[in-house]
């Protein structure tokens, strides 16, 4: 179309006009060739460009009240007229040989910037439309798109400085498998990340909303983003931790995933117990708890069971130090298992124990062990809390105290009585 414009008559007329200023039959030819540019870039953007958008918004990524910023659009536009200035600067007379070819080649390598930054929108879309979804949190192709790219970019770059230099791309990418030992030194991250992604999507180890815990990372929150080089954590504190993606492969992280699909939050704390209080229960006390309708079934099997134990042993030691009694301790416990499995917020279809630990300096410790029926982190707590508040409130009826550490108050208190 160019050359046919050159060829028009009055534009013939203008050049013989115009001989006698060399330079403004160029200045003319040169703004036909800007003209159109424009012209076709006015054309792409209004009528082309425009019912393709109306296309892209058609797809999924688009519905649901969201519109999303189809940057693909004005970026394909762009390619437009540096193709026209391309073919056209050659057919502007007056011209260096050298500045045409600097400028075909410019307009060459914008082409292929402008393709490749719209590849990566549209990958960027892609990806926007994989997250919707359902089983997108579990496959996650983030990681992978971006070593496309990555590669995308490489091959852009590569394009353009071989078009700059006026050589072929084949012989450049010849010449660099020199340069390959450094490519890998640069590279190395992204191809560590890489494999490490790939690994962390195929096993399913890691996934978009996991609750994790890595201490060397110090991380502790739930996973926001999966991505080539980094993975990203906000904290329970709303901090942002991010990582590279190769420590989920190389170091040790907790991942509570399997808690959350579990139905169940484990309960494990002790009630450190004054051991100077744990006795055996006379006739006063067991009428007493007789009152527990929880215990009715343990204080019946526990009377029946020791009356025969020591109807066996009277026959040959008759005395009382041989024969088996009920302790405070052990109906306390068997009343804290019985207690739990009538709770509401306890998960009765996983382990449940109550169990008696080693002694310490600090008391002997009645280990409460079962699963919460909420994994979420509020009901958790009060369920624990709801538990150990009837607990400690329950404990002095079984005549039991628990073991607190004292302090100087005490005495000081004993001092000032004794001096009033």
């Amino acid at each position: 179309m160019l050359e046919k414009m050159v060829q028009w008559p009055w534009l013939q007329q203008a050049q013989q006009a115009l001989e006698a200023h060399p330079g403004a039959y160029s200045v003319v030819v040169l703004a036909l060739l800007l003209l159109a540019a424009w012209l076709a870039n006015y054309v792409t953007r209004r009528i082309l460009l425009r019912g393709l958008k109306r296309m892209l918004r058609m797809l999924p990524a688009e519905q649901g009240g969201g519109r999303r910023d189809l940057k693909v659009i004005p970026r394909l536009a762009n390619v437009v007229p540096a193709v026209v200035i391309a073919a056209g600067i050659v057919l502007v007379p007056g011209l260096p040989p050298g500045l045409v070819h600097f400028i075909a080649g410019a307009c060459q390598a914008w082409v292929v910037l402008t393709v490749a930054l719209a590849a990566s929108h549209a990958l960027d879309l892609f990806n926007a439309i994989y997250e919707r979804r359902p089983d997108a949190r579990d496959k996650p192709i983030k990681g992978y798109l971006q070593v496309v790219k990555i590669v995308v970019f490489v091959l852009a770059g590569l394009s353009i400085v071989a078009t700059l230099a006026g050589v072929k791309l084949l012989h450049l990418l010849t010449g660099l498998g020199a340069a390959t030992a450094v490519l890998m030194l640069i590279f190395q991250d992204t191809i560590l990340s890489l494999v490490a992604s790939v690994q962390i999507s195929g096993d399913g180890r890691v996934r978009i909303g996991d609750w994790i815990e890595m201490p060397s990372q110090n991380a502790d929150g739930d996973v926001i983003d999966i991505a080539l080089h980094t993975i990203t954590v906000q904290n329970w504190d709303k901090t942002i931790t991010t990582f590279p993606t190769r420590k989920l492969v190389t170091e040790s992280f907790k991942n509570w995933r399997g808690m959350q699909e579990s139905g169940g939050r484990r309960i494990k704390r002790p009630l450190l117990l004054d051991q100077h209080s744990v006795g055996f229960l006379d006739d006063d006390a067991l009428a007493r708890l007789e009152r527990f309708g929880l215990l009715d079934d343990y204080l019946a099997g526990k009377r029946e069971e020791l009356a025969q134990w020591n109807a066996q042993v009277a026959q040959a030691h008759p005395e009382e130090v041989n024969a088996r009694r009920m302790t405070n301790l052990g109906t306390f416990r068997a009343y804290v298992e019985r207690y739990l499995r009538s709770h509401p917020g306890i998960n009765q279809g996983m382990t449940l124990m109550v169990r008696q630990l080693a002694p310490t300096p600090q008391g002997l410790p009645l280990e409460l062990y079962c699963f919460t029926a909420s994994v979420a982190w509020v009901q958790y707590e009060a369920v624990q809390a709801d538990v150990f508040d009837h607990l400690l409130a329950i404990l002095p009826e079984f005549g039991l105290r628990v073991f607190q550490q004292s302090s100087d108050a005490m005495l000081m208190a004993l001092r000032e009585r004794a001096a009033s």
